[in-house]
């Protein structure tokens, strides 16, 4: 199974079924549809369809990690921002990292590779997932996003994605 939303049926919590929570909860959005993207190369590939010229926005790349002791961690990052995993241990105060395997993403964020999204700390928090997110997030307006499957995008003003991480209960902790 791919990480679209043809297979979203078979996650722990849908899209469509993210989505309504969002308008449930007042946080609006932009949705944009568009072919699976799976990689940050693709995903810049095809921002020109949706991005707005002029706009203040952040586009992501997102890592989920592990290390020795079998803690899981979203590391959520601009886009273009280089990363070794080994730095970045040392910074986040872990140990060394690597990468989760798609059974274990798919058990502690409910999705599948090639959606990786903060938006998965919805499944992440009740999983005990540490949140890392880039401080370059709290100077944008507006942040670009998978709603767990990958041929979406949504575009979440930044006070809006901070509410929904209050409603979730979601911890973030600030990569500068």
């Amino acid at each position: 199974m791919d990480a679209s939303s043809t297979f979203q049926d078979t996650l722990p919590l849908s899209s469509d079924a993210l989505l309504a929570q969002l308008d449930s909860w007042g946080l609006a959005y932009r949705l944009h549809t568009h072919v699976p993207l799976r990689t940050v190369e693709e995903s810049k590939a095809a921002e020109d369809q949706f991005m707005v010229p002029g706009e203040n926005a952040l586009r992501l790349k997102n890592l989920y990690l592990r290390n020795k002791k079998k803690r899981n961690y979203l590391v959520t990052l601009e886009q273009s921002r280089e990363i070794d995993l080994k730095t970045l241990g040392a910074e986040l105060g872990v140990g060394n990292l690597s990468f989760g395997s798609a059974d274990r993403l798919m058990q502690n964020l409910g999705i599948r590779p090639g959606a990786v999204s903060p938006l998965a700390m919805i499944n992440g928090v009740q999983n005990n997932v540490s949140f890392f997110m880039d401080a370059a997030a709290q100077q944008a307006d507006v942040i670009y996003m998978h709603p767990l499957v990958n041929d979406r995008t949504v575009a979440l003003a930044r006070t809006d994605l901070m509410a929904f991480f209050d409603k979730i209960g979601c911890d973030i902790r600030w990569l500068h």
